[in-house]
């Protein structure tokens, strides 16, 4: 069984500490944090592992995580690779927004470079470990490093996706836009029925059925078969009439409307020639 050393006892080092400790999949070696207290704190969670608040007072390993903020990965580990020989070990980050390459320090050590970047969020590390299977993960890196750790990841149910690194940002980009910005769209469909004089709770109500069926054809059909409405029907006379009227009401919001057209124009246009997504 390989040692692991995990930099940084966060939510995610925790949790996936304590998955591949639970399945037997690493030796958990040892524990970094910020202060011997969160270090012991994240032993206590994963269930293995000598607590420390010292690189140099982490033990060697075969493998290290370095589940830290993006902005300390770098710093982090140049000092891991300051402290220690790290010739054929594999050194990797759980970042889904920098590839493996910030891992340089570590390259001129001699390890073996990765990231891996599971989907989903870890606001409950405990909640994460009970409905872990089948989060996928996002990974790139060496062949020799994703050899070790694309198994870790199937053994506690991971789905290990290979991503282009220098495609990384996009990569990351991609779950604000099903995320995040899905959600600002949504919230100006909701102020926009209620500008029109519909209480709050009556307008999520009118957006429900259209956003889940929406979502549903999306997932079920593809983007551009799943498009209706104006753009679609090549109605923009009706498209300049609600841009108007959008813009008038809210200027932020008539933006927004007005960015949405060209892609949308463009996916329609992929749906008239019959293109697949």
């Amino acid at each position: 069984m390989k040692r692991l050393c995990i930099v940084g006892a966060g939510h995610v080092g925790r949790a996936l500490g304590r998955l591949w400790h639970t399945a037997g999949v690493f030796d958990i070696a040892g524990v970094l944090a910020r202060s011997p207290a969160s270090a012991r704190r994240g032993v206590d969670f994963i269930g293995a592992g000598l607590a420390t608040g010292d690189m140099a007072g982490l033990p060697l390993a075969d493998v290290y995580m370095l589940a830290v903020t993006d902005d300390q990965i770098v710093p982090a580990c140049a000092a891991l690779a300051a402290s220690r020989p790290l010739h054929g070990a594999v050194v990797f980050h759980c970042s889904g927004a920098l590839a493996s390459g910030t891992l340089e320090a570590a390259r001129q050590g001699g390890a073996l470079l990765a990231s891996a970047h599971p989907i989903r969020s870890f606001a409950d590390p405990a909640a994460v470990v009970a409905a872990f299977d089948g989060t996928f993960c996002g990974i790139e890196g060496d062949a020799a490093a994703l050899a070790v750790l694309a198994p870790a990841l199937e053994a506690i149910g991971a789905r290990p996706v290979t991503i282009d690194p220098a495609a990384k940002t996009v990569y990351h980009a991609a779950a604000v836009f099903a995320s995040n910005y899905l959600v600002t769209v949504l919230d100006a469909a909701l102020r926009a029925y209620q500008a029109a004089g519909i209480p709050e709770d009556v307008a999520r109500e009118l957006a429900r059925p259209l956003a889940q069926e929406s979502l549903s054809n999306v997932f079920r059909m593809g983007a551009a078969q799943a498009l209706s409405g104006p753009i679609a029907r090549g109605d923009y006379a009706t498209v300049q009439r609600q841009q108007a009227a959008v813009a008038a009401w809210d200027g932020d919001t008539g933006m927004l409307y007005g960015a949405l057209v060209p892609p949308t124009a463009a996916l329609a246009a992929r749906k008239a020639a019959g293109t697949s997504d």
